[in-house]
């Protein structure tokens, strides 16, 4: 059976991958970029293959781009939230504007997009929610307060979707990438740096910054890989709710876990001890 996928942030990075490997699949592709002509740049011309220019933004645009992909194939079948941008650095030198920026993109981005493809899923009965979280929608990591919020907020979202959704049959998952060679840390592109400067943080900022563009270019993940693997997961008749995506972050994942399991186990002592249970 194929599937209509409507993909954000297909011009560059994961999003070129993934779309590639639906359409070698045999799916129809509508692929989403703030300039559809970098989409068609990226994937070449195609008959299954609708670029659109959307900011995920703006909610009257993806209501508008969701309305064009049905008018052009018929349906939305899966839809993947992947858009998204990493504003780098620590709380206090990242600015309220930028924050605010981050949230609107990571998150308010993905809802925007959602709750214009469900009411599409829900006329059909079917349908599938994919969204692209990140290791640091799991685990807090250093340089990471603004980003990690967002993709915090995002696992949050679908966790419950999730509940709301089930009933007229629509699936959702949540892929968590661990680092992959995506363009997340092109500077200035996907990344961007703190606005704000405190001498506190100076040296650290600076040492972090050169790291982060080191590693660019070098991550261990294959985005093309991952793209082949979504598609299997996109087709399976019960799809998981999660997907833990590069050996990475499933390592960070188990020890969260353990480190949880450890604090659950010193509340139950303290409590005890404490008589809060009783």
């Amino acid at each position: 059976m194929t599937n209509v996928w409507f993909i954000t942030g297909a011009a560059r990075g994961m999003g070129v991958d993934l779309a590639e490997a639906a359409l070698n699949a045999g799916h129809r592709v509508v692929g989403t970029a703030r300039d559809a002509a970098k989409v068609t740049a990226a994937l070449g011309e195609h008959e299954n293959l609708l670029a659109l220019s959307l900011d995920v933004t703006d909610a009257d645009a993806a209501t508008a781009a969701i309305k064009a992909a049905v008018g052009r194939f018929g349906s939305v079948d899966v839809l993947v939230n992947n858009a998204g941008n990493f504003y780098a650095g620590y709380f206090e030198e990242i600015s309220d504007a930028q924050f605010r920026a981050q949230m609107e993109t990571n998150f308010f981005g993905p809802l925007n997009v959602t709750r214009a493809a469900l009411p599409v899923m829900r006329k059909q009965r079917r349908g599938h929610v994919i969204t692209i979280t990140s290791a640091a929608g799991i685990i807090g990591q250093e340089f990471c307060a603004a980003y990690a919020a967002s993709k915090f907020a995002l696992e949050g979202w679908m966790e419950s979707l999730h509940y709301d959704v089930q009933p007229f049959g629509i699936h959702t998952t949540i892929v968590e990438p661990g680092f992959f060679r995506t363009e997340l840390l092109v500077e200035g592109a996907s990344s961007i740096w703190p606005e704000l400067s405190i001498d506190d943080y100076a040296e650290r900022t600076t040492q972090t910054i050169a790291v982060w563009k080191s590693m660019n270019g070098l991550q261990g993940g294959d985005p093309a890989k991952l793209g082949a693997a979504l598609v299997t997961i996109a087709d399976l008749e019960t799809p998981p709710l999660r997907f833990v995506a590069g050996a990475d972050v499933v390592a960070g994942v188990e020890q969260k876990a353990s480190l949880l399991l450890a604090q659950v186990d010193a509340h139950r002592e303290l409590s005890s001890t404490m008589a809060i249970d009783a």
